[in-house]
């Protein structure tokens, strides 16, 4: 009886090792036929951009109707300035209290764009238009499909791989910081594909323009201090007046000395008496 009963589970144990063996084929035989099948799916990711550098009659109004023209073409202004740089700056005598300022500064404008793909080429054509002169114009292509393709195989490998720790998890915590690891690789990948498709579907597009330098005249109030002084005449009676005025101070500070011219008179008056008396000795 306990012959039977081994060979019962002896039997069991190989009937069981058989089908886990022919479940994990089976389970290989499905992930190599999703790769290959994935191997097969190529979708071109082309990203293009562009970039433009033109002269203009006035970079303001060229600022509005790019604006215009962009929201036209289904896109939208990620960055613009607009920037003047003086170039010389002086002022000349316009009147008596007046002068007129005359700078001559240079206008330059940037605007950063994207725009749908499909629509760049027919985009750039009407920035050529607007445009008085085009000093540069430049478009570049850049393949992104293998790399896009390289994200999609590596997310399905990661989701099968996490399928696996799932179906033999452990308490052990390295099989869940595994998991971990590859779910987040999967949307690093994710959102690497995210981004490229963005790319592809809206160009972006560098606007570089300026115009000629403008000369701006203005009429602003004299600054120049000494232009406001009085006529050569007036000035003249002014400093008569001026040097009379410093000529009575001077008799008024010399009446304050008075002392001094009496003690000075009655020093002379002493000398000369003991000089005569000294005289009159002698002979």
């Amino acid at each position: 009886m306990k012959k039977y009963l081994i060979y019962c589970v002896f039997t069991i144990a190989v009937f069981g090792c058989n089908k886990q063996k022919d479940a994990e084929n089976g389970t290989a035989d499905v992930t190599e036929a999703n790769l290959e099948s994935t191997d097969t799916t190529y979708t071109e990711k082309i990203i293009k951009t562009a970039d433009m550098r033109f002269r203009v009659k006035d970079v303001q109004q060229t600022k509005e109707k790019l604006s215009n023209a962009i929201k036209a073409e289904g896109g939208t202004v990620a960055e613009f300035s607009i920037q003047s740089n003086v170039q010389k700056n002086e002022k000349v005598r316009y009147s008596a209290d007046s002068l007129l300022e005359l700078t001559a500064y240079r206008t330059d404008g940037f605007i950063t764009a994207k725009v749908p793909s499909d629509k760049l080429d027919e985009f750039t054509n009407k920035i050529a238009k607007m445009a008085v002169f085009v000093d540069q114009q430049s478009m570049k292509l850049d393949d992104q499909s293998i790399a896009y393709l390289a994200n999609q195989l590596k997310n399905r490998n990661r989701v099968e791989a996490v399928e696996q720790l799932n179906k033999h998890a452990s308490k052990k915590s390295n099989n869940v910081e595994t998991s971990l690891v590859l779910k987040d690789d999967y949307v690093d990948k994710k959102i690497e594909n995210l981004i490229i498709d963005n790319k592809v579907k809206y160009s972006n597009i560098t606007l570089n323009f300026y115009q000629d330098n403008t000369v701006k005249r203005v009429v602003v109030e004299n600054d120049n201090l000494s232009d406001y002084r009085p006529g050569f005449f007036k000035r003249l009676w002014l400093n008569i007046d001026a040097g009379w005025t410093i000529f009575k101070e001077f008799l008024l500070i010399l009446t304050n000395l008075w002392v001094l011219f009496v003690l000075g008179i009655a020093g002379y008056l002493v000398f000369k008496y003991y000089r005569k008396k000294r005289l009159s000795a002698i002979l």
